[in-house]
């Protein structure tokens, strides 16, 4: 697995771990969704007003978002890997803001956020209720698989 990862903002200062938490993130949505870990996905970091243009630019939404996620494919039917799945694009000036608005840690936000994403890369979505349940039972299992429980 290789993730790429590329701050791009300078409004919240973290340290290596966040970036460990990501990667680690990662390799757990794959291990639980029992996809192979023979995957390149690429990470970036960003502020407000990057994601604004991001989201204003390719959902027709003008206001910043906590997470974007681009996935590459639709389908990994006949896939053979190595291959890219996606990019992540989260904004760590929003996730602090959500971190003190839901009072839990920012360390939990960002993971919660790069559990969400990889799971659109993978091809879910929250588009009806039943495909809610089932994706928020996942990024649940992911998470308290990572030891990060709901303070």
């Amino acid at each position: 697995m290789e993730v790429a990862i590329d701050n791009r903002q300078s409004k919240v200062v973290y340290g290596g771990e966040l970036e460990k938490l990501i990667v680690n993130a990662i390799e757990m949505s794959l291990k639980i969704e029992r996809m192979t870990d023979d995957v390149e996905v690429s990470v970036s970091l960003v502020d407000n007003q990057e994601i604004h243009q991001l989201n204003q630019e390719y959902r027709n939404i003008d206001r910043p978002t906590d997470v974007l996620s681009f996935p590459l494919y639709d389908s990994f039917e006949n896939m053979t890997p190595p291959f890219c799945l996606g990019d992540i694009v989260i904004s760590l000036e929003k996730a602090l803001e959500q971190s003190k608005e839901y009072n839990h840690s920012f360390d939990r936000e960002v993971a919660f956020l790069t559990v969400h994403s990889m799971f659109h890369l993978m091809g879910y979505d929250h588009d009806t209720e039943e495909n809610t349940k089932q994706m928020r039972q996942k990024e649940e299992e992911v998470l308290q698989a990572l030891g990060i429980l709901r303070e």
